[in-house]
């Protein structure tokens, strides 16, 4: 256990994610008052990051793409995702079922807190699996305005977090934090030179993120209408509606997701290169 300790710690800390994982236990019920009060802009993104570290869920999605003249294009898919033994690392399986151009179309990406992650991309008209690298975190993830890098949150320390103030949004108290990317590798990857979180202080959901280019300049804007409590045992969240505005280009995504399920294992075949190019 010692040993385990110090790896968590080395990376996050010693997070309440990983203090369940250890079988321990914490209260992260606490956010505006007493122990909440005196939150780092650190603690805050740390909870932010393990709100939705589920151990096992499926789920469906739908996805709207918009361009700047107004025209849409529909796609759906379903998903699966688990939280991996040392929780910290989530792996996930997207496979898309419509349209036909795209159908049959797989993602999976296996987080490594203490290194690159996997990534992998299977495309139905080549009958190939293409391993991504870690500068395809930038990129477009299909044709949407959220890039490969934004499908699972980067660990805490890929960037350095700046408490800037308390605010309400929408009618909901929120910490306002700036997070800037500890390396030149790390900003260069994801394309982000910096990003400004609104975080839910009554659950510690993001409210509102702006993310800026490489440049400093406004590249777009991801607004979080709904959020549900999936798990209200382990305080488990998940965001049921995104939307993304590329202010470069006009662009939009709405991400919105339906038929969760928290209670049904996920076979560990699920996250393999072979499981992709299954089509299914």
């Amino acid at each position: 256990m010692k040993r385990l300790l110090k790896m968590a710690a080395a990376k996050h800390a010693l997070s309440f994610g990983t203090l369940l994982a250890l079988g321990l236990t914490f209260d992260p019920t606490c956010t505006t008052t007493g122990v909440g009060a005196e939150l780092s802009a650190r603690d805050i993104m740390e909870k932010n990051f393990y709100v939705t570290k589920i151990k096992h869920m499926h789920s469906e999605s739908t996805m709207t793409l918009i361009n700047d003249k107004g025209q849409q294009r529909v796609r759906k898919s379903r998903s699966v995702s688990v939280l991996q033994p040392n929780g910290i690392d989530s792996k996930i399986m997207i496979r898309f079922l419509f349209p036909g151009d795209i159908e049959g179309t797989g993602y999976l990406q296996v987080q490594h807190y203490d290194g690159e992650d996997d990534m992998w991309i299977y495309l139905p008209a080549l009958k190939k699996v293409r391993r991504l690298v870690a500068n395809n975190k930038k990129d477009s993830f299909v044709g949407s305005d959220f890039s490969y890098g934004d499908i699972l949150l980067p660990v805490v320390d890929s960037y350095t977090h700046t408490l800037l103030k308390s605010e309400p949004l929408d009618g909901e108290e929120c910490w306002v934090i700036e997070s800037v990317p500890a390396t030149e590798a790390i900003k260069k990857d994801y394309g982000y030179s910096k990003r400004i979180a609104w975080i839910r202080k009554s659950n510690f959901m993001e409210k509102k993120v702006d993310y800026f280019d490489t440049a400093g300049r406004p590249l777009k804007t991801q607004v979080v209408p709904e959020v549900i409590e999936v798990d209200p045992t382990a305080h488990k969240w998940w965001a049921t509606r995104r939307e993304v505005l590329n202010h470069q280009t006009g662009h939009r995504t709405l991400l919105s997701f339906e038929n969760l399920d928290v209670t049904k294992p996920v076979p560990e075949d699920f996250f393999t290169a072979r499981y992709l190019e299954r089509e299914k």
